[in-house]
């Protein structure tokens, strides 16, 4: 069962996609702000990130930059989100997928199987 962190900041959204991700046999868990995603993932340890663009504290690329700069969390698999077509920076800061919002529930499970179906072997 593939571990998420869900960075959004919005509430409705986040119990949308938790409900969606946990039918689809994702564990999931979630941060509201940029600030908490580095705690969150150095506790959870998940293979994927799912992480919006624009965040409270620091912004999704803000954090992205991060986890890319740090050894311990350099091969996590992160698929950005915005609502601005942000795809092409995004992808050059080192994000593994870019999803412009709106998108498909089943959009998005393509493309999280998708970008897990190329992670690395776990050394775990």
């Amino acid at each position: 069962m593939p571990n998420l962190l869900l960075v959004e900041d919005d509430r409705d959204m986040v119990t949308l996609l938790r409900t969606l991700l946990e039918m689809e046999g994702y564990t999931v868990g979630s941060a509201r702000s940029g600030d908490a995603v580095l705690a969150m993932v150095d506790q959870q340890r998940p293979d994927i990130v799912l992480l919006d663009v624009n965040l409270a504290g620091q912004s999704g690329l803000q954090v992205l930059q991060t986890l890319r700069s740090r050894a311990e969390t350099r091969a996590i698999r992160v698929i950005m989100t915005s609502g601005m077509d942000l795809s092409e920076q995004c992808l050059q800061e080192g994000a593994d997928a870019f999803l412009l919002k709106p998108y498909m529930p089943d959009e998005l499970v393509r493309l999280l199987e998708e970008v897990l179906a190329h992670s690395p072997p776990s050394s775990a």
